[in-house]
C-alpha cells in the first residue's frame, strides 16, 4: 500500500471523524464492523440490510446508500444482497497513521421515509510495512587509538505499522571489533549505538564495513538495513606480528646437527625502523631448548644444534620473540611446538619383576619360577615387543597381562643333568629394522632324592700282603651320589656275610664316613687266600636310597716259608740221604734228584739248587733249576768210593729263604743202573741196543703191572674218600683235559706240614675254572689227587693275577707234553718242579717204584 495523504491531512481527517462519531452517536444507534486492511475489492464487510432491519426490496425502493465524509468512498452496498462490500483499497497507515486504533465511520441514508444510520468499520493493522532507515549508508571515522567501550550513536529506523508489527529491535553484522547497544530517546524511540569492543589497528584493517538491520515484530518478520562504513585513522602503534601465533613442526629424533627446522616471519605494519624486526628466543626459554636449538636473529630460521631423543623429550614448546627497532621498542611473540618423531633406536628391555624362584626337579609342568615384563622406550610399532625362549629349554612363557609374563616349567627337570638353567629370553620389537635384546635368567633346580649312591666300580679287587699289621687300611671304596646336600651324604657299612663260617665283621670293619676298610687282624695266605666283602652305601635322603658293591680281597703271599726238601727225605732216612752209583758211570750220569717245595707262591716259591759243598767238586754238578745231581765227568779208579754232597735249596723271595740237604753217594763196582737215562741211551753206540732193549722190555712190563695195581688202589681210595671228605681222585676225563692243548693250567706249589701238594687250576677260557689238588707224600705208598670245588666267585684271569701277582710277566699256561715213547718207566709218584732263574722253568717229575727220580723234557719257559 502506498501513502496518498500527508501527515497533516491525516491529522485533520482523524479530528473530523472524531467529532462526527460523537455527533452520530447522539442521534442514533450504531453498527460496528472490523476488517483487516488491504482487503480485496468486493470483499464483504457485513450484511448491512439485515443489521439495519431492512428487506431486500427496501434497499432498492428506499434507495439505500452509504456516504463517506473522508473524501474517498471505500465501501458500497450490494443492492441485490444488501451487503456492505469493499469498494477500494484500504491502507490503515494512510488513514490512521501510528494511532493504535483505526475506525472508519460511515453514514447510511434511507429515503421514503428519510432515515440516517451510523456504522463503524474498524481497520485492523497487518504487517505490510518493513522498517526503513532514512539513509542507506552511515560513514564513521574512528582513530585506531580510541579507547575500548567508546559509543557511536546511529540513525534510527521507522516502521509505519503499529503494535506487534512495528519496529522491535536492531542487529549488527558479525565482527570482532564492535557490538550494538541501545539507548532510549525522549520521544520513546530506541536509538542504536555502536560500541568498540576491541582495539582498532589500521595496519591490520583500515576499513570496517558493517550492516545494521532493523527488525519488526510481525509474522513473518520484516526488516530494513543500513550500511555502516568505518574508516580507521592511523597511529604508530604497531607491533611485529607473526604469520601464526603457534607453529607446529615435527623432526625425527635422529636428525643431525644443523638440520633446518622452520623459518619464522614476523611483519610490522609500521615503516622505517619501526618496521624492522629481529628474532630471539623468549626470555623464559629453558636451558634444554637453548642447548638444542638456535635461531637466526635476522632471517628467523630455527636450526637444530643438539641431539634429539624421543624417549627424553617427545616435544618442545619454543617461545620466539620478534622486536622492532622503534622507540619505544615493540615486540611480538609466537610459539613453536616441535614434535619429535620416534625412530626405532631403542632395543626392547626384559625386566625381572621378581627374583627367580628355585624349582624342584620333580616340579610339575606349569610351575611358575619367575615373573618378567617387557618394555620398549620407543612408541607405536617400535615399542611392540614379542618374547621368545630358546628351543631346548624346558620352560615356556605364559602371558599374564599387558607386557607381563610368567616363566613356567614345560617339561621334566633333572638336577643331575642340569642343576641350573640359564634361560635365554630374546625380546624383539616390531620396528623396521627390528631391534632385539637377550637376557639370561638363572633358574636353580633344587634336589630331590631320586638317585642312589653309585660306587666307582661294581666290584673292587684288593690285594693284601699276608702277615700285615692288624688295624691297617685295606682299601677305600668310594661312592658318589648325583643328588645334592643331605641327599648326597653317604654312609658306608658292611653287609653281614660269612668267611670260613665266621662273620666278615670279625675280619674287617669300615669307616662309615669315608669308606675306608681296615683289617681286624693279620692274614695268613696259607690259610686264607681270598674272601669277599659286601659294602653298602646309603644316602641320608628321605626316603634313603642305597647300593652295594663287592670287594674281593686277595691275600698276597710273602716269603715266610723256607723251601722244604721232599726228596731225598732226610726226616725218614736220617740226616743223610744215601745214594748208590756204579763206578762205571760216565759224564752226565744221573745220580739222584733233589726235590723241594715251598709253601709260598709266585717268586717266593721259585726254587733253585746249588752245590754248596762236595767231597770232590769236580765230579758232581747240580742243575740249578731241576735239582738233578749228575756227574761232570766219568768216575775214575782214583775217586773215593764214598762221596758227600751238601746241596743248598733257595727260593726267590725277599728275603731269601733256604734249606740244605746232604747226599751221601756210595760208588760200587758192577752195579747195574735200574733206570736208564733215555737221552743218554739214545746216543750210545748201536752195538749195545739188543741187550738194553731186553732190559727195557722187562722193566716196562714190571712197572706196568705195578702201575695198574696202583691206579686200582687209588680209585678205590678216591671213592671212599669222596663219600667222607668230599675229595676225589682225578678222573680219566681230568687227565684228558690236561692233555687238551686248549686247556689252561695254573700250577701252585703248597705245603701243609709234611704233606706236599700241587694245586692245578685250569679250564677253558669260556668255561668255569676248575681247581685240582695233587697230594703227594714221598713216604707214602701211593699218591692221591683231590678235586677241589670249582671257584664260582672269582674270574679265572683274576685268580691267575692273584696267585701270581708277583709275576706279572709270567704265564702259567702249559700245553701237555706227550711222554716220549722211549721213556721206560711209568711213574709211581708225579710232581711239578719249578725253578727260578733268568727264566722260569717248570717240569713234570716222576718218582719211580724204587724212588728213582726222572724228569720229562721241560716245556717252553713261563
Amino acid at each position: 500500500m502506498t501513502k496518498t495523504i500527508g501527515y497533516r491531512d491525516w491529522r485533520w481527517q482523524a479530528l473530523w471523524w472524531h467529532h462526527f462519531f460523537l455527533l452520530w452517536s447522539t442521534i442514533n444507534g450504531q453498527t460496528r464492523y472490523s476488517i483487516p486492511e488491504e482487503l480485496k475489492q468486493g470483499s464483504v464487510v457485513g450484511n448491512l440490510a439485515k443489521d439495519l432491519g431492512l428487506g431486500l426490496s427496501e434497499i432498492f425502493d428506499r434507495k439505500l446508500r452509504v456516504a463517506s465524509e473522508a473524501g474517498k468512498q471505500y465501501f458500497s452496498v450490494d443492492a441485490g444482497k444488501g451487503e456492505l462490500v469493499v469498494n477500494d483499497r484500504i491502507d490503515r497507515e494512510a488513514l490512521c497513521g501510528q494511532s493504535a486504533s483505526c475506525v472508519l465511520p460511515l453514514q447510511v441514508v434511507v429515503e421514503n421515509p428519510l432515515q440516517s444510520h451510523r456504522i463503524e468499520v474498524e481497520i485492523r493493522d497487518i504487517n505490510d510495512n518493513s522498517p526503513r532507515f532514512l539513509t542507506q549508508e552511515i560513514n564513521l571515522k574512528i582513530p585506531e587509538s580510541v579507547a575500548l567501550g567508546k559509543r557511536f550513536p546511529l540513525e534510527s529506523a521507522e516502521d509505519p505499522d503499529v503494535g506487534s508489527n512495528s519496529l522491535k529491535t536492531y542487529s549488527l553484522s558479525k565482527n570482532e571489533y564492535f557490538s550494538l547497544k541501545f539507548k532510549d530517546a525522549k520521544n520513546g524511540k530506541t536509538v542504536p549505538e555502536l560500541v568498540l569492543e576491541k582495539p582498532l589497528d589500521r595496519e591490520k584493517n583500515a576499513l570496517h564495513q558493517l550492516v545494521l538491520t532493523a527488525l519488526d515484530g510481525g509474522n513473518p518478520v520484516t526488516s530494513g538495513t543500513c550500511k555502516i562504513i568505518i574508516d580507521v585513522l592511523d597511529n604508530n602503534d604497531n607491533f611485529p606480528v607473526f604469520s601464526e601465533h603457534e607453529y607446529k613442526v615435527s623432526l625425527k629424533e635422529n636428525s643431525t646437527k644443523g638440520t633446518f627446522v622452520i623459518k619464522l616471519t614476523a611483519t610490522d605494519a609500521d615503516e622505517g625502523l619501526n618496521g624492522e624486526v629481529k628474532y630471539s628466543f623468549g626470555s623464559r626459554t629453558p636451558d634444554v631448548v637453548l642447548s638444542t636449538f638456535e635461531i637466526n636473529d635476522r632471517t628467523g630460521e630455527l636450526i637444530l644444534k643438539g641431539p634429539l631423543d624421543y624417549e627424553t623429550s617427545k616435544s618442545f614448546l619454543i617461545d620466539i620473540t620478534a622486536k622492532d627497532k622503534g622507540t619505544p621498542e615493540m615486540d611480538g611473540n609466537c610459539r613453536v611446538q616441535l614434535d619429535v618423531e620416534d625412530i626405532n633406536d631403542n632395543a626392547p628391555e626384559i625386566v625381572l619383576t621378581s627374583k627367580p624362584s628355585p624349582a624342584r626337579e620333580n616340579a610339575p609342568s606349569g610351575t611358575v619360577v619367575a615373573l618378567i615384563s617387557a618394555r620398549d622406550l620407543d612408541s607405536g610399532d617400535n615399542g611392540k615387543v614379542t618374547l621368545q625362549l630358546s628351543k631346548r629349554s624346558p620352560f615356556t612363557l605364559k602371558p599374564s597381562f599387558s607386557n607381563n609374563y610368567e616363566l613356567v616349567t614345560s617339561g621334566a627337570l633333572d638336577r643331575e643333568k642340569f642343576s641350573e638353567y640359564n634361560v635365554e629370553i630374546t625380546a624383539t620389537d616390531s620396528g623396521s629394522p627390528p631391534l632385539s635384546s637377550k637376557k639370561m635368567i638363572p633358574v636353580i633346580v633344587t634336589d630331590v632324592n631320586d638317585n642312589p649312591p653309585i660306587f666307582s666300580q661294581p666290584s673292587y679287587n684288593v690285594y693284601l700282603k699276608e702277615n700285615g699289621v692288624a688295624g691297617s687300611i685295606l682299601y677305600s671304596v668310594s661312592a658318589s651320589d648325583l643328588d645334592f646336600g643331605e641327599n648326597a651324604k653317604i654312609s658306608y657299612s658292611i653287609l653281614d656275610s660269612k668267611v670260613q663260617d665266621v662273620s666278615v665283621s670279625a675280619y674287617v670293619y669300615i669307616n662309615s664316613d669315608n669308606g675306608s676298610i681296615y683289617s681286624m687282624h693279620s692274614f695268613d695266605y696259607e690259610k686264607l687266600k681270598v674272601f669277599q666283602i659286601q659294602v653298602q652305601a646309603k644316602d641320608q635322603g628321605s626316603p634313603s636310597l642305597s647300593s652295594n658293591a663287592t670287594v674281593h680281597v686277595f691275600i698276597l703271599d710273602q716269603n715266610d716259608n723256607a723251601p722244604a726238601v721232599i726228596y731225598p727225605s732226610s726226616a725218614a732216612l736220617g740226616s743223610l740221604s744215601h745214594q748208590r752209583m756204579p763206578r762205571s758211570a760216565k759224564a752226565g750220569h744221573l745220580v739222584t734228584k733233589v726235590t723241594a717245595v715251598d709253601a709260598d707262591s709266585g717268586h717266593n716259591a721259585w726254587i733253585s739248587y746249588k752245590l754248596a759243598e762236595a767231597t770232590d767238586a769236580s765230579l758232581f754238578t747240580v742243575n740249578l733249576y731241576t735239582g738233578e745231581v749228575r756227574t761232570k765227568r766219568a768216575v775214575s779208579e782214583q775217586d773215593d768210593s764214598s762221596q758227600r754232597l751238601l746241596i743248598e735249596v733257595k727260593d726267590d723271595g725277599e728275603p731269601v729263604q733256604s734249606a740244605t740237604v746232604t747226599v751221601s753217594i756210595l760208588m760200587e763196582d758192577g752195579l747195574h743202573e735200574p733206570i736208564l737215562d733215555l737221552r743218554q741211551k739214545a746216543t750210545e753206540p748201536s752195538k749195545k741196543n739188543g741187550r738194553i732193549t731186553l732190559y727195557l722190555i722187562l722193566s716196562l712190563a714190571s712197572v706196568s703191572v705195578l702201575s695198574v695195581l696202583t691206579f686200582l688202589i687209588l680209585a678205590v681210595k678216591c671213592i671212599r674218600s669222596s663219600r667222607s671228605s668230599g675229595s676225589c681222585c682225578m678222573s680219566r676225563s681230568d687227565c684228558d683235559d690236561y692233555k687238551n692243548p686248549n686247556r689252561n693250567l695254573q700250577i701252585q706249589l703248597n705245603t701243609d706240614g709234611p704233606i706236599k701238594y700241587v694245586e692245578v687250576l685250569g679250564g677253558d677260557m669260556l668255561s668255569q675254572s676248575q681247581s685240582f689238588r695233587s697230594c703227594m707224600s714221598p713216604m707214602s705208598e701211593y699218591s692221591d689227587f683231590t678235586l677241589i670245588k670249582p671257584s664260582s666267585t672269582t674270574d679265572f684271569k683274576e685268580v691267575i693275577s692273584v696267585l701270581d701277582a708277583s709275576l706279572p710277566d709270567s704265564t702259567w699256561t702249559f700245553e701237555s707234553q706227550q711222554v716220549s715213547r722211549d721213556f721206560p718207566i711209568v711213574p709211581f709218584h708225579t710232581f711239578l718242579n719249578c725253578s727260578a732263574g733268568s727264566e722260569t722253568h717248570c717240569s713234570l717229575g716222576v718218582i719211580g717204584c724204587r724212588g728213582e727220580i726222572y724228569s720229562l723234557p721241560p716245556p717252553s719257559p713261563l
